[in-house]
């Protein structure tokens, strides 16, 4: 298990299970948003969040799709805890790796959008990289077989 919060100590979860998958995302947009060089986020299923205490606030934020994104944030610190997005909305939440008590045990398993990561910014050799984002022909070699099968059944479910 994965025990994380917010700065304040306001808002406590925890993680029943390891990620499906990290995300490293160099997008421009990750990148204003976070006021970093990139988004790092822990995909699991959002029923295997647990809330151990406080509640996060959910603050709808623009995206670079159009359609939106919403950030839940503590209501105290403002610190973003986790997002949804895309395909599968409420269904997974994509933890911010560094509220994690242990970030350490979450590294990337891919790097998304690298065409437009810093230029000081330096992936490792042999790391699963992507200039824009991945195909699903690579979903199994990246998430592993279980992480595959367990994003499945959140698209289709």
């Amino acid at each position: 298990m994965h025990d994380g919060g917010c700065t304040c100590g306001k808002v406590r979860y925890r993680l029943t299970d390891d990620p499906i998958v990290v995300h490293c995302c160099h997008c421009r947009w990750c990148q204003r948003e976070t006021g970093a060089s990139f988004a790092l986020n822990a995909v699991i299923e959002a029923d295997r969040v647990e809330l151990l205490q406080g509640e996060p606030e959910c603050i709808d934020t623009p995206s670079e799709s159009g359609r939106g994104q919403p950030i839940f944030r503590c209501p105290e610190c403002k610190v973003a805890l986790w997002s949804h997005y895309g395909a599968v909305k409420d269904k997974a939440d994509f933890i911010r790796v560094g509220t994690l008590d242990d970030p350490d045990s979450c590294p990337p398993d891919v790097h998304i959008f690298t065409r437009s990561k810093q230029p000081w910014v330096v992936i490792p050799e042999g790391v699963e990289a992507y200039p824009v984002f991945y195909s699903g022909e690579d979903v199994i070699r990246i998430y592993g077989e279980d992480g595959a099968r367990r994003w499945r059944a959140l698209k289709d479910g």
